[in-house]
């Protein structure tokens, strides 16, 4: 009987926590994996964990030690008059939208912007910005640091995007300054390096 209440209470237990396990899912190193529900792949020399929550309709982020320490964020083809992220105050602070005829000089400020405005990040700037080839493509890369809402962590980030076929496309790279942002970039510019259609 002892037993039985111990096997019960084991299955509850999973039953429970299974929905967050669940959600997020291991890539396996070596494997071309398409991400962020578009044709742009990427293959990774390390395992990564994909986690369950999407930032956008059209977005999905990886991450190496958890989210909070390194993570990585691929947008699969934002198109025009769509935003990066779900909006949180579409009538007092609406994000900022793609627009088809946006120059690859544009990305880093409607990056910014959209960041300032959905995460509440009022201390965000973009670093450096130069052109740079991505997945194939005339684009560009960018870098970046911020402090959330709410924290003291310095974070350091590096983007490449691209505009192709009109939709846009980007990879970013964010994690604190002190220690995880030098661990992990290596990493995050070899994803980078991998994207291809």
């Amino acid at each position: 009987m002892k037993q039985a209440v111990l096997a019960l209470a084991a299955l509850i237990f999973l039953g429970i926590s299974m929905p967050v396990i669940a959600g997020n899912s291991l890539i396996s190193a070596g494997e071309r994996k398409k991400v962020a529900k578009s044709d742009l792949s990427i293959t990774p020399t390390s395992e990564w964990n994909r986690l369950g929550e999407r930032p956008g309709r059209r977005a999905e982020t990886w991450t190496l030690d958890g989210e909070a320490l390194n993570d990585v964020t691929f947008y699969g083809g934002i198109e025009p008059n769509k935003t990066l992220f779900a909006e949180v105050d579409k009538r007092s602070q609406p994000l900022p939208r793609v627009s088809a005829t946006m120059l690859i000089t544009d990305i880093p400020s409607l990056f910014e912007s959209s960041y300032r405005i959905a995460f509440a990040t009022p201390l965000m700037t973009i670093d450096n910005v130069t052109p740079a080839i991505f997945a194939g493509h005339k684009g560009v890369k960018f870098t970046y640091s911020f402090v959330r809402q709410g924290e003291d962590v310095h974070r350091r980030g590096e983007a490449r995007a691209a505009m192709i076929g009109g939709a846009l496309y980007m990879i970013t790279y964010e994690a604190p300054t002190l220690h995880y942002f030098d661990k992990s970039v290596a990493a995050f510019r070899q994803l980078a390096d991998s994207a291809r259609f």
